[in-house]
């Protein structure tokens, strides 16, 4: 391994010294020969889709683009009161555009109004990108957005991509969340500030062997001088009420640029089930039935923030300081739970009750330092990251037992103190260089540490006395250390007749595990190869095909492997468990793009080895349900996928995607194997309206349709998911008024059964997000600019800030 840093740091410094400056400059003025201050300067690709890069001119019409890379591009110039210019250019060293000059334009414009756009679908063959941009899914969560991005699915705290959690990153940033956590973080954040989301299933070797899927989340940045900003509130109806209220703001002149989310939310969460334990008898036959009605409450006051600092040290070397931190300084979760206990005839025997009352103080504040430097040809990157994570939780149960004629028996109680803390620090050097116009090589290493002290300690309560005991039995403490050492390599390169991209990543896993009151030693310690690779073949303009291939790990997660056993009531408990590997995962994938890319069809192969899963086994003996993770000895899923993408007309855009894939699990709990399998149906269709003449009344409704599917041993049945959101800017542009309703037609809630050898349980899961969403946001800032000569509107300018990277 050391070999192979050493090797990767020698190729890192050859290919530094070969560089050439990659750069536009030049002059904006007027007929008059004056210069133009405050002009906008924007690079876009070729097709002038997307905005790659912008700035404005200094008071001597002076401006200069640094830090590009070797492309074709188009170059646009803009100023009111002015004609636009437009100039095409292939840069390949710097570039003096010498003196530019504006002409009048024909005829004054008092106001340029923002055209509010559609969300729009971006295919290629490693990713899908969705734009939302100025659109009617900005003015609300961005956890709003991200069930509405087609092919990810959100159930409760639990974000999939064909059945495979993603990694998440904000620009390209890895975020260190639970997902709990992210849950939380996404819900309480406004989504105003979200340029896209890309949906990345077959990441290159650049991003950790863990991202088998990545969802990317790119947040809109100033390209241009000046201050704006934004305030935000929404009023959410579901069951209770719930409030958020945020805030964004802007920076940037030629030293420093400066971004900042702020957001804030109150919430009330109501989830209510209706769960059924058929517990058996040694010939599998029906003992007792037990059914549980349990109301779970969940209070919640969250913070979260999310900022970047850059310093441009001068136009080669930047610094960059962020932050994406999560604090929630209140946590309330409260279950009451009710079960009724009756035998094989259905004759009534007993009934207990347990109320649940937990409060947690937790904090996820993470931090990444960077320094990047352009070279003449090719670019060295930088990045530290630092998360510090500490969580608290203090639990109180107390449960009365009832016979069969409902007098009371007696009472239990117990209490449980938790804590977690965690660091994670991790170091990266990667470096780019562009081989030729059309080709790219890129290549890196990387060190990452995670350090995790834990403890639960529960003690028995006496219910006369009030005293408590220590239950040395459910009490314990875990250390947790992990290291991990990568290197990597990456090349892709793109013609008009074909993409390629190809990478190989190398990860050494050193990691233990102790329970010292236990006496539980976990020792894992592995290297392990992880090839990409995407593959594009332009038959014409129309017509495409593309093949990927990527292997990837899960590695289980040291909540997992801790051996602690937590209560939710006397009968129901998570256990870890200690003996965990991680999975690797093979991805294959072929597909292809018809008529300009209106129409999309693959099929797609992946095998998990060693699938890690969270499932609920119950013990016939002791009348205990526990939840626990295992790895399976089989788990492969295949399935066929056809999208279709269509403007309709100019005010109306429509996508739809269905596929059918079968899932087949197998493993043996210690009574030989069990083999389950399913085939099931997710589709998705989505149409998005402009309005009114000025297009600013926007409607976007999505509908999901998710089949009955298999799910670690469990049959989830249908679901059908519903969004819709509208938008109506206000306030000569510069308010935006929306309404959200979630769950339409009222099919979120389902049901799950459980069912081989000697399990048999059920649930019913009412969950509490079918809502009523009311929005307002006001934004301020540089929107216009006096100069000596004229007032003007620079309304337009705001909508060329948020376009840019």
């Amino acid at each position: 391994m050391k070999f192979l840093l050493h090797s990767m740091l020698f190729l890192l410094c050859s290919l530094m010294s070969q560089a050439q400056e990659l750069s536009v400059s030049g002059t904006v003025v007027d007929a008059n020969n004056q210069p133009i201050e405050f002009a906008t300067i924007i690079l876009m690709d070729l097709d002038e889709s997307r905005v790659l890069n912008g700035t404005s001119t200094n008071e001597n019409g002076a401006f200069s683009l640094n830090n590009l890379e070797l492309n074709t591009y188009v170059v646009k110039i803009q100023f009111i009161g002015y004609q636009e210019y437009k100039q095409k250019i292939v840069l390949t060293g710097h570039l003096d555009l010498k003196t530019i000059q504006l002409n009048d334009a024909i005829e004054s414009l008092d106001e340029v109004n923002i055209t509010v756009k559609k969300p729009t679908l971006k295919r290629e063959a490693d990713r899908l990108i969705f734009n939302i941009e100025n659109t009617a899914l900005t003015e609300g969560s961005m956890l709003q957005v991200l069930k509405s991005t087609p092919g990810v699915l959100v159930i409760g705290d639990e974000i999939t991509v064909k059945n495979s959690n993603p990694t998440v990153y904000i620009n390209d940033k890895k975020v260190h969340l639970s997902s709990e956590d992210l849950n939380q973080l996404f819900e309480g954040s406004s989504a105003h500030a979200i340029k896209s989301v890309e949906v990345i299933t077959n990441p290159s070797a650049k991003y950790d062997a863990e991202s088998g899927v990545v969802l990317n989340i790119v947040m809109s940045k100033n390209l241009i001088t000046g201050y704006r900003g934004n305030v935000s509130t929404h009023y959410t109806q579901a069951v209770f009420p719930r409030y958020n209220f945020g805030t964004s703001h802007f920076f940037k002149n030629e030293d420093i640029s400066f971004n900042i989310n702020y957001g804030y939310s109150k919430e009330k969460i109501n989830r209510d089930g209706d769960d059924t334990v058929n517990f058996l008898d040694t010939s599998n036959n029906l003992d007792e039935s037990w059914r549980s009605i349990t109301n779970r409450n969940t209070w919640i006051d969250t913070h979260n923030l999310n900022a970047n600092f850059d310093y441009f040290i001068n136009e080669n070397n930047t610094l960059s300081l962020s932050t994406n931190s999560l604090y929630v300084p209140y946590f309330k979760y409260r279950i009451s739970n009710g079960t009724t206990i009756s035998d094989a005839n259905g004759t009534f025997l007993s009934h207990f009750t347990a109320d649940n009352l937990s409060r947690d103080d937790k904090y996820n504040l993470g931090f990444d330092l960077d320094f990047s430097h352009d070279f003449t040809k090719g670019k060295l990157a930088l990045n530290t990251h630092f998360t510090t994570y500490n969580y608290e939780r203090y639990q109180r149960v107390i449960s009365e037992f009832f016979d069969q004629n409902n007098n009371f028996q007696s009472t239990s109680a117990f209490n449980t103190n938790a804590n977690q803390d965690t660091q994670i620090l991790a170091a990266k050097i990667d470096y780019s260089l562009p081989i030729s116009e059309n080709s790219n090589f890129e290549t890196g290493v990387k060190f990452s540490s995670i350090q995790t002290e834990s403890a639960v300690n529960q003690f028995d309560v006496d219910t006369n006395t009030g005293n408590e005991t220590i239950d040395l039995q459910n009490s314990d403490a875990f250390d947790y250390n992990e290291h991990i050492y990568a290197a990597y390599a990456n090349y892709s390169t793109s013609t008009e007749t074909f993409n390629l991209n190809v990478g190989l990543r190398v990860e050494q896993t050193d990691l233990e595990g102790i329970s010292p009151l236990s006496n539980i030693m976990n020792t894992q310690d592995y290297l392990e190869l992880f090839p990409n690779v995407s593959f594009q073949y332009n038959i014409s303009d129309s017509y495409s095909v593309s093949a990927n291939y990527k292997r990837s790990i899960s590695r289980p997660g040291y909540a997992n492997l801790n051996p602690f056993r937590f209560f939710l009531n006397e009968n129901y408990v998570v256990t870890g468990n200690p003996n965990l590997v991680p999975t690797f995962v093979d991805y294959y994938e072929l597909k292809t793009t018809l008529f300009d890319g209106l129409v999309t069809v693959g099929a797609y192969y992946q095998n998990f080895d060693g699938d890690i899963s969270e499932i609920p086994r119950q013990n016939n003996t002791t009348n205990i349900i526990e939840y626990t993770s295992v790895n399976f000895d089989k788990t492969v899923e295949y399935g066929f996928d056809l999208e279709l993408y269509h403007d309709i007309t100019d005010n109306w855009s429509s996508y739809f995607v269905t596929s059918f894939y079968n899932r087949e699990e197998e493993t043996n709990f210690g009574n030989g194997f069990v083999t389950q399998t399913q085939w099931s149906n997710y589709s998705n269709l989505t149409n998005s309206f402009s309005l009114l003449k000025d297009k600013s009344l926007n409607v976007y409704f999505d509908v999901i349709w998710l089949g009955k599917n298999l799910q670690a041993f469990q049959t989830v049945e249908d679901r059908l998911f519903s969004q819709l959101a509208i938008s109506k800017t206000i306030l000569n542009k510069q308010g935006t008024i929306s309404l959200s309703v979630n769950d339409v037609f009222n099919m979120h809630n389902f049901d799950v059964a459980t069912r081989y050898q000697n399990q048999f349980n059920t649930q019913f899961i009412d969950v509490d997000d079918r809502y009523i969403k009311l929005g307002f946001r006001y934004k301020f800032g540089n929107t216009k600019l006096q100069t000596n000569e004229r007032t003007t509107d620079l309304e337009e300018r705001d909508r060329l800030n948020k376009s840019g990277n």
